[in-house]
């Protein structure tokens, strides 16, 4: 081996002896978020066994990392509920990390059922699974900043504020929020119908980018692919608003959360992970920025007839900074740079995917001098 410092060894708000050996059940592992969170766990030197479809780009970060030999990994459905009951009970998961998803707006408009059914019947046949369970489990589950009724509003979004959503993938990942309250009151206490040992949190995010992510219809894998190919990026919202944040900056939430809520059962409820107020940009302003660090053009593709996607969106992270001690490290400015100097090494060869998520991974939990 080698000398190179493990992000372990500099973390400064995760326990790295709460992380060591854990058995940790990781869904949606092949997927963007997924990748980067099984990278950290490894690095942490959790034992992981993530469970997901197989990746649906090409390339996908989780190829690209090499992580199918790095953990156990498992392919299949979350909607498959002996799947689930089978993989709980032989793994006996002391963390449950669920990012199983269908994830994108657009998607959601032409496969509405396939999108409930994940992101809703996905959800309770793995907190179905998990009930079973006869020793602790930690549960964090991950929605999206979407959960919320968006009235358009400047303010951003609290915890207790209304859940709704108009496209079939935000409501129902408010569904699952439902769901996720509704089990948490039901099942987890010491009653003989519950279980004592489950302890189940949510937590929402959205709008993460980082280098790695490869899907189609986000803007930034978009951008991306055009700067590689030097044509004009196109953007069919340019004003439309949200909280723009580095991956590794909710992802590092949860993995606090699980922390915490392993040692504290108060903390079984809903967090927003966020960014400051000045990440809150326009898909224009993120463009723009972009240009900065891959000269390129882009071009407005405004569609009247498309499906509705909301243009305002925000969080209020009082909540997660008060009872967690967590908050954003990297600002906008920030998080642009590290993600498009991801995309621009591994297309001109300068550096591998591996070599750049280690990179930032080790800038990330490197505390500042």
């Amino acid at each position: 081996m080698g000398e190179r410092q493990s992000p372990l060894e500099v973390l400064v708000t995760l326990d790295p002896s709460f992380w060591r050996g854990r058995r940790v059940l990781l869904t949606g592992h092949t997927g963007f978020k997924g990748s980067w969170l099984a990278l950290w766990l490894l690095e942490l030197g959790a034992k992981v066994t993530g469970l997901s479809l197989a990746p649906e780009t090409d390339p996908s970060l989780f190829t690209q990392l090499e992580l199918e030999r790095r953990l156990e990994h498992r392919l299949g459905d979350i909607r498959d509920a002996g799947l689930l009951t089978e993989l709980v009970a032989a793994t006996r998961p002391e963390v449950v990390l669920h990012l199983a998803a269908q994830p994108l707006v657009r998607r959601s408009y032409a496969e509405p059922t396939a999108t409930w059914a994940t992101n809703v019947m996905g959800t309770i046949h793995l907190l179905e699974a998990l009930l079973r369970l006869d020793s602790p489990c930690t549960a964090v589950l991950i929605t999206t900043d979407k959960v919320y009724r968006n009235n358009e509003w400047l303010y951003g979004y609290r915890e207790n504020d209304p859940l709704g959503g108009h496209d079939p993938y935000s409501s129902s990942k408010a569904a699952a929020e439902l769901a996720i309250a509704s089990w948490r009151a039901s099942f987890c206490g010491n009653l003989p119908h519950q279980s004592p040992h489950l302890r189940i949190a949510s937590a929402r995010a959205g709008n993460v980018i980082g280098g790695g992510d490869w899907a189609a219809d986000r803007i930034v894998p978009d951008a991306m692919r055009a700067l590689g190919r030097g044509e004009p990026i196109g953007v069919r919202n340019p004003a439309a608003t949200r909280p723009w944040q580095h991956v590794l900056e909710p992802l590092g939430g949860y993995l606090l959360l699980a922390e915490r809520l392993s040692a504290d059962a108060s903390l079984a409820t809903a967090f927003n992970f966020g960014p400051q107020l000045e990440a809150n940009r326009s898909v224009r302003e993120l463009v723009e920025e972009s240009l900065r660090h891959w000269p390129g053009c882009w071009q407005d593709q405004s569609d009247p007839q498309a499906p509705h996607e909301a243009s305002l969106l925000n969080l209020v992270i009082d909540k997660v900074h008060h009872q967690l001690g967590w908050s954003f490290r990297w600002d906008f400015a920030t998080t642009v740079e590290r993600t498009v100097g991801w995309y621009r090494q591994v297309e001109e060869g300068e550096a591998s995917a591996l070599a750049c998520c280690l990179a930032d991974l080790r800038a990330y939990t490197t505390p500042a001098r």
